[in-house]
């Protein structure tokens, strides 16, 4: 039975005069509108999820119809885009609607945490009277704020028997047998369950997959044994005719997986460069016994089949290519299958017309693109995210968005979904207007993209930048400066133009573009940047 306090006194005016009915405040707000007017939000947010692997996007390598099923119901933004192609940093954008000089947190740099005293949208969403909860990767070393419930997983967190904490602390962290892409939406169920039915929600159901090292669930192990995945064209790009400081790079598929931490092998491989044995895979040490064993069943005798006659030259990095693919693909069949573990609940408890679902992704990863894995590039394939939100009634199915969308407008999106005011300081900007008109030309016509870390990870240098419909430029202020890319006639993004005569005038038109950008975002001097 429902606390005294939950129940209110309602006049009815009839022909006999005022009658007095009692009904729960939860049926009030359903009497004037307010769960019409307060959509509840899904948002499911992964880790290193490429666009290029998705099948709504028009992905050759796998299939994931669960996630489509938000661009067939809904619609899919076909420019999405991150502001700073890396984990906390793009987090901290959704959180705040600002790029990274605003919301001070510019790298995964150790020791960075991002400052929850500041406004962020689920703070202003509980304003509004919504229920929040976060569940799953945070990856901002702080505590999450603006959360009636939260749980989440440390640092990067565990494929297989992760540990997730909560307010209670650090110390009293709870460890969970199983996969955790099951888990983070198991135990989203479970708070969608107990959560109070009288309020809108907000949902954060946040994957730590498919980010390194590619662990999948085990009963996703033979997934694509069949035939080989096939290679994007540019998996042996050289590098060249391009910025100098992209042959320093120390993310190549080529020269810097490590056999045990990326490949799966238990043991040192005996012709492995020297920093190949510094790390074992993590995720085997965690398992249970019966794990380890189906484990071992799948990855010893192909291990083994590959040290008898290793492959050697290109051969080898294309062996070394599919074993990464086809690991990054089970995961994110895992990714899929849990979404549609999520839809089926709204469908069944009757919560799917009044909640906006999105699916993104943190930014983009390479595939084999430029011979590379991981992001920070300010190059398509991690400059990308994933954008694809289904909300019915607003949403005509299968509405494809060409606008430039960026992360910084996720939370101006939220809160005027939500009712909410939207602080001036917020940076981005709502795409309701664009919901509402697709064909809507009032819109930005570039964005601007800033990565700030300077050759501690993977060796990508700093630099900043300005994408429109068709050019990019690039300046890698703290190496060699600008490149100029026209994304029309070079999509795979092999060549500079910036010193073609042809291209003299958009040179300049893309310099200016971003001088505006730099001003209206109040940019610091570059030579304070780099001090980030």
């Amino acid at each position: 039975m429902l606390a005294k306090s939950n129940w209110s006194r309602i006049p009815l005016v009839t022909a006999m005069g005022v009658v007095w009915i009692i009904v729960s405040i939860g049926a009030v707000s359903n009497l004037f509108g307010q769960s019409q007017d307060q959509p509840n939000i899904v948002f499911i947010f992964t880790d290193d999820h490429a666009v290029q692997s998705i099948g709504a996007y028009g992905s050759t390598i796998n299939e994931t119809p669960h996630i489509d099923r938000l661009a067939q119901e809904g619609g899919i933004f076909l420019n999405s885009f991150c502001s700073n192609s890396i984990c906390g940093p793009s987090r901290a954008s959704v959180l705040t609607g600002k790029h990274s000089h605003k919301n001070g947190f510019y790298t995964n740099a150790r020791g960075a945490r991002f400052d929850g005293s500041q406004m962020t949208f689920p703070k202003l969403l509980q304003e509004a009277g919504y229920s929040t909860a976060l569940i799953g990767k945070w990856h901002l070393n702080s505590d999450p704020t603006g959360f009636d419930h939260w749980e989440i997983l440390p640092g990067q967190g565990s494929y297989y028997n992760p540990d997730f904490y909560t307010s209670d602390g650090r110390e009293n962290s709870k460890r969970y047998e199983g996969y955790v892409t099951d888990i983070t939406v198991d135990l989203s169920l479970e708070w969608l369950d107990e959560r109070d039915p009288d309020k809108p929600f907000l949902l954060m159901c946040q994957q730590k997959a498919p980010h390194r090292t590619w662990a999948p669930n085990l009963k996703h192990l033979y997934n694509y044994d069949g035939a080989p995945v096939p290679e994007p064209p540019t998996l042996f790009d050289n590098w060249s005719g391009r910025s100098d400081t992209l042959a320093n790079n120390a993310m190549s598929i080529k020269d810097h997986f490590i056999y045990q931490w990326d490949m799966k092998f238990q043991d040192r491989v005996p012709f492995a460069n020297d920093f190949e044995s510094r790390l074992d895979e993590p995720e085997r040490k965690r398992m249970t016994p019966q794990q380890r064993a189906a484990w071992d069943a799948y990855f010893e005798p192909r291990n083994q089949a590959f040290l008898e006659l290793p492959p050697v030259g290109n051969e080898l990095t294309r062996w070394k290519y599919q074993r990464y693919i086809k690991n990054y693909l089970r995961c994110i069949d895992s990714v899929d299958e849990n979404v549609g573990r999520l839809l089926t609940y709204l469908d069944a408890n009757g919560l799917a017309e009044n909640t906006i679902v999105i699916y993104s992704s943190d930014q983009g990863f390479y595939l084999g693109e430029h011979g590379w894995y991981d992001k920070r590039w300010m190059y398509e394939e991690s400059l990308r995210m994933p954008f694809l939100i289904r909300w019915p009634g607003k949403i005509e199915p299968g509405t494809r968005y060409a606008q430039l969308l960026q992360n910084i407008d996720y939370a101006p999106t939220f809160l005027e979904a939500a009712g909410a005011p939207v602080p001036e300081e917020i940076q981005g900007q709502s795409i309701l207007p664009i919901l509402e008109n697709p064909e809507s030309d009032d819109w930005r016509k570039y964005l601007y993209y800033h990565y700030y870390e300077h050759l501690t990870e993977h060796g990508v240098p700093r630099h900043e930048g300005v994408r429109g419909q068709r050019y990019k430029l690039i300046n890698y202020y703290s190496n060699d400066g600008f490149e100029l890319i026209d994304l029309q006639t070079d999509p795979n993004e092999m060549r500079d133009v910036s010193e073609d005569p042809k291209y003299a005038d958009v040179l300049e038109s893309m310099k200016s573009e971003l001088a505006r950008l730099r001003q209206r975002y109040d940019l610091p001097s570059l030579a304070e940047s780099a001090v980030h």
